[in-house]
């Protein structure tokens, strides 16, 4: 993740281990493998190991205000560019796109086109660099800014969008791992398209055609971003086909109705797993939880259920889940109509009542570009237990008219994920950073590590 600088000439401090790219001049020329060059404009994010220009092809112009592309430089010896770029030289080449759009009858893909990449040395001291195209704001701030609630057209619509992504990607033997309203970019040039980013945890689950089994790691549970990771990655499996597609559920989940259940405990990782693992084996009352009745979406419900009933080395049927979205569009007598409208839901609650709520998580971000540990969201303390209520304390003063409470009831019991479970899986050893391409550059780009918990 990347953010931009909030004061000019501020101090940056280097994560443990590693260093900070050095600030380059407007104007300086990077050349490519290909021997392709590039001029670099003004700084617009850093993160913790790089920093992001604007950037066009080599001219005797000076890089505006509107350019096209952008450019992450980073120190060659920190290694989490050089992880990244893994997926974007194999999945992401212009050409490679171009051809699944057409074979595919699509109009649009979200997947960030990868330009070049190359080594540059200044001062003694060698560089690594990757271009990709520019994009614009997330779809955090616009969340924030409806009042964190989206419109359901605009959710439909936004489910097919991300269900093209990951076929792209999943069928390219990837799988992107953190699926979130941050990692979703509008294009910079048209506000109706967006594009799935930061392939930092990108896991390449099926090297040249073979999946790889289910095999769960200890020291590697809860990766991810923790409202959203999947029950496979809370158990310490790497991720899968289905987890993204899970991934997806909570986010639509979110996005229509305000928040997820478990969002008040996220400091609490096993709470928030088993909440999860409750949700998938009650989907129905799941969403009874999070929607009136009057407003449960039963195109969600039917798309979770459809996911839900994935094995672990399942291609999933992205046609059928699409023709639930669709089916969700004519039930409220709407279509995609190629537009991404952000209008505000009527009653949502004002973006200024969650600010700081969300400011938290952002400052939780912002650690992670100096390399200290994560910080946590502050939750305010309630009276409950693993979400069951604590019996409140006996007042010294009795009162005859007020009949005894009842005792809560008790906590469910934890329940293994009703799911066929193959053995073995490898977690992949190239997972890195993500670049940030817009002049308004998202809390949510600030460079990750693999098994952040924010």
């Amino acid at each position: 993740m990347f953010q931009m600088n909030p004061k000019a000439g501020a101090k940056r401090r280097a994560p443990a281990k590693s260093k900070l790219a050095e600030e380059f001049p407007p104007g300086e020329v990077l050349t490519a493998t290909g021997k392709k060059s590039w001029k670099l404009g003004a700084p617009i994010g850093q993160g913790g190991f790089g920093i992001i220009y604007l950037a066009e092809e080599n001219s005797a112009k000076a890089v505006g205000a509107d350019a096209r592309y952008v450019i992450k430089v980073e120190p060659s010896d920190n290694g989490p560019l050089f992880s990244e770029l893994h997926f974007y030289m194999r999945a992401a080449k212009p050409d490679s796109i171009e051809r699944w759009m057409k074979s595919h009858k699509l109009k649009h893909l979200g997947v960030p086109r990868y330009w070049g990449s190359g080594l540059h040395e200044r001062g003694g001291k060698k560089y690594r660099f990757m271009v990709i195209d520019r994009l614009g704001t997330d779809l955090q701030k616009k969340f924030e800014a409806c009042g964190r609630r989206f419109p359901r057209k605009l959710i439909l619509q936004l489910g097919l969008r991300l269900l093209d992504t990951l076929e792209y990607i999943h069928e390219h033997e990837y799988v992107h791992a953190d699926i979130k309203p941050s990692n979703l970019m509008l294009s910079h040039s048209d506000p109706n398209q967006v594009y799935l980013v930061d392939y930092g945890l990108a896991y390449r689950y099926a090297p040249d055609g073979t999946v790889k089994e289910y095999k769960e790691d200890p020291k590697r549970c809860h990766d991810g971003t923790i409202e959203f990771t999947s029950i496979d990655a809370h158990k310490g499996a790497s991720p899968s086909r289905r987890s993204d597609l899970e991934i997806l559920c909570y986010c639509m989940v979110q996005w229509l109705c305000g928040r997820l259940p478990w969002e008040d405990k996220l400091q609490d990782p096993l709470y928030v797993r088993d909440s999860k693992i409750r949700c998938q084996e009650n989907i129905s009352e799941f969403l009874t939880q999070c929607f009136s009745s009057q407003e449960k979406p039963d195109e969600i419900q039917r798309f979770m259920e459809e996911v839900n009933s994935l094995g672990y080395c399942d291609k999933p049927p992205y046609d059928k889940l699409r023709s639930i979205l669709q089916a969700g569009l004519i039930s409220i007598q709407a279509k995609d109509d190629g537009k991404l409208d952000f209008t505000p839901v009527s009653g949502a609650a004002p973006a200024q009542k969650t600010t700081k709520r969300r400011k938290a998580a952002a400052d939780a971000d912002e650690s992670e570009t100096d390399g200290s540990p994560i910080k946590k969201m502050k939750v305010p303390k309630k009276q409950e237990v693993n979400g069951v209520k604590k019996a409140p304390k006996k007042s010294p003063k009795k009162s005859p008219k007020k009949s005894p409470k009842k005792s809560p009831k008790k906590n469910v019991k934890n329940a293994p994920r009703p799911r066929k479970v193959p053995q073995a899986a490898k977690q992949s050893e190239s997972k890195g950073s993500l670049v940030e391409m817009g002049t308004q550059t998202s809390p949510g780009l600030v460079q990750k590590s693999r098994s952040r918990t924010r």
